[in-house]
């Protein structure tokens, strides 16, 4: 499937919770004047800092706000504060100024013990990795994440034969990794990220060690899963990649410096909208 060609230069579209109205749910994603520094004085690096303030050279910090449904590809050469971003969305780790909401909760106060249970219920975490159990079948793969949230062993099992079924791996459940392509290992591992019907699926690189046809079966299957509503959050650095976004966010030493949107955030991603209709005939 051949992505659609999209714009190098369109005007950044304001994000925020007003754009859709009183009565819409919370944004997926809230960033506020988010700054986040390592180490101290002459040593510190700013990893994210947002613009400065042009009477005291303050940071004034990242913002950032995503809508349901939306699908965002966040990119950045190494260097640019694109992993740090995503390591503070995904609650591995914590600004040093700002505010953080993930679905309306501000995370800021947590402990790590609510962290991580945020992190469970709340992101879909896909890694470049695919990051699976050796020698486990695909099915106890996708079972983990419930396990871990105390779901019992019969519902595990219905919901995670439906996340393989809703990636085109029905007959592939009693695979193990090691009998898998690539790509149909990171299809195991967003099944996996699915599971938990979390609020947003945060992938990092998802197709950084795939080729070129297994990352065109994985990008269908998350364009059809953002066409069904589901938000999606990708860190990558490949065009290519970023095309099938509906939205995409450049990062340049810990600034945002442009904002584009490329499809509405309601409706199919571009890849889906080619000729006016979703391809595959899913509507």
């Amino acid at each position: 499937m051949r992505a659609p060609r999209w714009p190098r230069r369109a005007a950044a579209l304001p994000e925020g919770p007003s754009d859709a109205g009183p009565w819409a749910p919370p944004p997926v994603i809230e960033v506020r004047s988010l700054v986040k520094t390592y180490g101290q004085g002459d040593a510190a690096v700013h990893a994210l800092s947002g613009p400065t303030d042009p009477v005291d050279g303050r940071a004034l910090g990242v913002e950032l706000v995503v809508r349901q449904g939306d699908f965002v590809a966040v990119m950045g050469s190494s260097g640019s504060g694109k992993s740090t971003l995503m390591n503070i969305l995904g609650c591995l780790d914590v600004p040093t100024a700002g505010r953080y909401l993930l679905d309306g909760i501000d995370v800021g106060g947590l402990d790590e013990r609510r962290l991580s249970l945020i992190r469970n219920r709340k992101i879909g975490f896909v890694f470049q990795s695919f990051n699976l159990v050796p020698r486990t079948p695909a099915l106890a793969q996708v079972e983990l994440p419930l396990a871990y949230a105390g779901v019992k062993p019969a519902e595990r099992r219905r919901r995670a034969v439906a996340a393989l079924t809703l990636v085109g791996l029905a007959d592939r459940m009693d695979h193990r990794p090691a009998e898998l392509s690539g790509g149909q290992q990171q299809r195991v591992a967003v099944a996996r990220a699915l599971v938990t019907s979390p609020a947003m699926l945060l992938a990092d690189e998802p197709t950084g060690n795939l080729d070129s046809r297994s990352t065109e079966e994985v990008l269908a299957v998350v364009d059809r899963l953002n066409a069904a509503g589901r938000t999606v959050v990708l860190i990558t650095h490949e065009d290519e990649v970023a095309r099938h976004a509906k939205r995409v966010v450049r990062l340049v030493d810990g600034r945002i410096v442009e904002d584009v949107r490329q499809a509405p955030v309601e409706g199919p991603p571009p890849a889906l909208r080619e000729g006016g209709a979703l391809v595959g005939g899913d509507r």
